[in-house]
């Protein structure tokens, strides 16, 4: 799908009910988003941001220590990024002050959750647009823009499954991902039965990416388990 890419930004939800944080990280999760991290308070969402750098703050208005205005100026002030509020507080004063602070959007609970992706995905797509998402593997390189591998000048297409497959395992680079989980990925809620199908387009993924296909270095195989994609690693192999 297009701009996959952005599923690997990282994501800070701030919100003060621990169910209402899982809910929405598991909506989050399953949309394809992986680098996600949670708060309850301002002091811990301060905190957390210094080492996890976020490109994506979901905050509540209302917290134990603070408000969310107050977070979103402090945040901001380290590091510009979009900010989404998501909260139970619906007056139009409340939305006023936060678009006038720079917030990107502003949702009510409660909430649809497609609805949530949606605004989520828009505001990434708005943000991040000029981003142009290279992938460098020892041999070729995969651009998710275009669909398209570039391998010794040549510019092979992708599929559609195959574009599936390959941001499946790019989002989870380096490390093994299951044959069910791949199947998912290119065939959705209902994969059993697409294992040989898988086999195929692995095999002509590889034919795409790798030198040599039959002696793979960049999409391996772990025997019984699943796959992995190895992203080039500059200065040594």
């Amino acid at each position: 799908m297009d701009f996959e890419y952005l599923k690997q930004k990282r994501i800070l939800l701030v919100d003060d009910e621990r169910e209402l944080l899982d809910m929405v990280s598991s909506i989050l999760k399953e949309d394809g988003f992986s680098n996600i991290k949670t708060a309850e308070t301002v002091r811990e969402a301060a905190a957390v941001s210094e080492t996890f750098h976020p490109e994506l703050a979901i905050l509540d208005v209302m917290l134990p220590d603070g408000s969310g205005f107050e977070l979103m100026e402090r945040l901001k002030r380290s590091a510009d990024y979009p900010v989404l509020f998501l909260t139970a507080r619906g007056e139009d004063d409340d939305k006023f002050r936060g678009f006038g602070l720079g917030a990107d959007d502003y949702m009510v609970k409660p909430f649809l959750p497609k609805e949530l992706l949606f605004r989520v995905n828009a505001i990434l797509r708005r943000c991040y647009k000029g981003e142009n998402p290279l992938v460098i593997l020892e041999n070729s390189v995969i651009d998710f823009d275009r669909a398209e591998v570039i391998k010794n000048g040549e510019h092979i297409p992708l599929t559609a499954k195959e574009h599936d497959i390959l941001a499946a395992l790019y989002r989870n680079a380096g490390r093994i991902i299951t044959i069910d989980a791949l199947c998912s990925a290119a065939w959705g809620d209902n994969p059993f039965g697409y294992e040989n199908s898988l086999m195929a387009h692995i095999r002509r993924i590889r034919e795409k990416i790798e030198e040599i296909p039959s002696r793979p270095v960049s999409l391996i195989t772990v025997k019984g388990l699943g796959y992995k994609l190895l992203l080039h690693t500059p200065g040594g192999k």
